[in-house]
């Protein structure tokens, strides 16, 4: 029997697609009765020739606007859709197949979704997922006490699902899906809803799993923090093609080799003088923003302490979500 485990690549997708049939109906009665006589259908490409392939332990980050095709690709990753076209092998497998050796491999959370039961503590899951899992009470207690620690959750563990915070439950369902230390985890929106501080600890416990575990992981997220602090590569969807999938700081270089310079004067400056020094990008009295290649930026900043009455200087990079924006809206770049 072939070593499904022994492949250079975890995950390898080539030319995926999943079309979906949605049934048009024209308004008014005589529409839902034209209707039962035919039915209109308009086909939906969710997913289109998507190909990447990710090697064991990177950590990648998977974003695109609401409707770019996502959370499709995750499903038909963790095999709860099949594909219309393409192929797909995560360690080795087919996921649609779910081979029960492949499920107890991958885990897939979703930020919008849950999967523990609404009326009962979060324990009585966690024992469920062991049976599911097949899992050995040393190496379950072992797995548990540790998850629990590191999300700080166990004054919570017997308290009702339904009752706790959404933080609290977030952190109840990331334990529910990694109790089987999954080789490969998909992440959709698993900050989603959550405050800053909430944000910020469950980041670094996914970098934590995926550094202690050398866990595969594919994350989805809306917040660019997340991105920022857990993804060196990422993969940029739209409307189920990929545009961009390479490293993040190459992307960042490639569309914003400048920055941004905020001086604050402590009396008038007259615009056309202000605008010798370089880029003017704004001009709101006592605050000048300057636009400026990166490498010129602190000689910049040092003329206009030395040349002009300045009260206050900042350097800035450009924010990514404003570099991710006008990937989506220019069309600048291509996987």
């Amino acid at each position: 029997m072939q070593n499904k485990d022994n492949h250079q690549q975890i995950i390898t997708v080539k030319n995926l697609g999943k079309s979906f049939y949605t049934a048009q109906k024209e308004p008014g009665m005589m529409g839902s009765l034209r209707s039962l006589v035919r039915r209109k259908y308009t086909k939906v490409d969710a997913v289109k020739n998507v190909s990447f392939d990710i090697e064991p332990g990177e950590l990648v980050g998977f974003i695109g606007p609401n409707g770019a095709g996502k959370t499709t690709t995750l499903k038909m990753l963790s095999g709860l859709l099949c594909p219309t076209s393409g192929e797909v092998r995560v360690l080795g497998f087919n996921p649609f197949e779910r081979e029960t050796a492949y499920l107890k491999q991958v885990s897939l959370v979703m930020g919008q979704k849950n999967q523990l039961w609404w009326d009962l503590p979060a324990m009585d899951s966690f024992l469920l997922n062991k049976e599911i899992y097949d899992l050995s009470e040393k190496q379950f207690r072992q797995t548990l006490d540790e998850l629990v620690s590191l999300l700080d959750v166990s004054s919570v563990l017997k308290t009702q699902v339904r009752k706790l915070s959404l933080g609290q439950r977030m952190k109840m369902e990331l334990i529910a899906a990694i109790i089987h230390l999954p080789k490969v985890l998909f992440l959709d929106e698993p900050t989603i809803g959550l405050d800053v501080v909430m944000q910020r600890n469950l980041r670094e416990f996914i970098r934590d799993y995926n550094q202690k575990h050398g866990a595969t992981i594919i994350l989805t997220s809306h917040y660019m923090d997340d991105v920022k602090s857990l993804c060196e590569r990422i993969i940029i969807i739209d409307h189920g093609q990929v545009m961009y999938d390479g490293k993040l700081n190459k992307l960042v270089e490639e569309l914003a080799p400048f920055k941004y310079i905020t001086i604050e004067l402590e009396k008038h400056v007259p615009e056309d003088e202000l605008r010798k020094f370089g880029k003017m990008r704004t001009y709101e009295f006592p605050k000048v923003v300057y636009e400026v290649e990166k490498s010129k930026a602190t000689s910049l900043a040092t003329r206009f302490l030395n040349e002009l009455p300045v009260h206050d200087v900042d350097i800035e990079e450009s924010r990514i979500e404003d570099i991710i924006r006008d990937v989506f809206t220019n069309k600048k770049v291509s996987a």
